[in-house]
């Protein structure tokens, strides 16, 4: 694997590792973290990747969600990717806001300057961090699944519906699940893309759930009291997009959650349990 290892802990009998390397897609120093479970020193394990939201780096999911525990149990590998390109000379939102820019690269490559030269993080996710991974002996890349959450939650969706016979699963805590549609998703397409909405289409999960040819087992969970619900997130429009299709969407409305990593601790066993009854089909 072509990353240098630059943290790592015993963790559930396994190990907690982040590494830096440079990304080629988007011309910068990247780091990313990578759990490894106790099975792994055995034989190759499949492998979870985990798109985080809007401000977060690769270490929030690492640090807050507990999955490691889980990911033991089930003998699953969970790569965490950073939100976006950082460093000198890749530019941020240039109004100083945290929805836009650094930490917020939507999982799409950006066609517009200045995003351009640096904001390539669907080709980083679908192609230079994975075929960096397969170098790794302990990962079977051809065992993979893909979760996230809010915007790594849109990023899951859209990269698995546009990826058929990639994943065996998806799942999604809180998706932006029609950013086409929502002030987040706008500002951030528009930006990144342009001002063609044909070309949004590609990257809202909303909307490529028609042209899908195939059926992923698919598992979501959002709040209730999530205060983005209303206005930003439109879990409806993901399942009435599922409904017209009769796409395999199990969308659970989970009483009294909100948008922070506790609704994902509390449910993020049950997300990776259902990863690996596919992971390990």
């Amino acid at each position: 694997m072509d990353a240098t290892e630059i943290a790592s802990a015993r963790c559930f009998g396994g190990w907690q590792k982040r590494y830096r390397h440079r990304a080629a897609t988007l011309d910068c120093e990247m780091t990313f973290s990578l759990y490894l479970p106790p099975q792994a020193e055995e034989g190759a394990v499949p492998v979870l990747i985990w798109l985080s939201g809007l401000t977060c780096t690769d270490e929030n999911f690492v640090a807050k969600a507990g999955a490691q525990r889980y990911a033991a149990e089930h003998g699953i590998a969970i790569l965490a990717p950073d939100t976006s390109p950082r460093g000198e000379g890749v530019p941020g939102d240039p109004e100083g806001a945290w929805d836009f820019g650094l930490g917020a690269g939507f999982y799409v490559n950006a066609t517009q300057a200045p995003w351009s030269a640096h904001y390539r993080m669907y080709d980083y996710i679908c192609q230079e961090l994975p075929a960096s991974l397969a170098l790794h002996p302990a990962i079977d890349m051809g065992r993979q699944a893909i979760s996230g959450h809010s915007m790594g939650g849109h990023g899951a969706l859209t990269i698995a519906l546009r990826n058929p016979g990639r994943f065996r699963s998806v799942s999604a805590f809180a998706p932006i699940s029609a950013p086409s549609d929502c002030p987040w998703g706008q500002k951030a397409l528009g930006n990144y893309l342009g001002p063609d909405r044909e070309l949004w289409a590609a990257h809202d999960a909303s909307l490529l759930m028609a042209g899908s040819s195939e059926r992923l087992p698919m598992l979501v969970d959002q709040g209730d009291a999530d205060s983005f619900l209303a206005v930003q997130l439109r879990p409806e429009r993901l399942q009435a997009a599922a409904d017209a299709v009769l796409y395999p969407l199990r969308l659970r409305m989970q009483r009294g959650y909100d948008h922070s990593y506790f609704f994902v601790s509390s449910f993020i066993g049950e997300h990776i349990a259902f990863h690996a009854e596919h992971l390990h089909a």
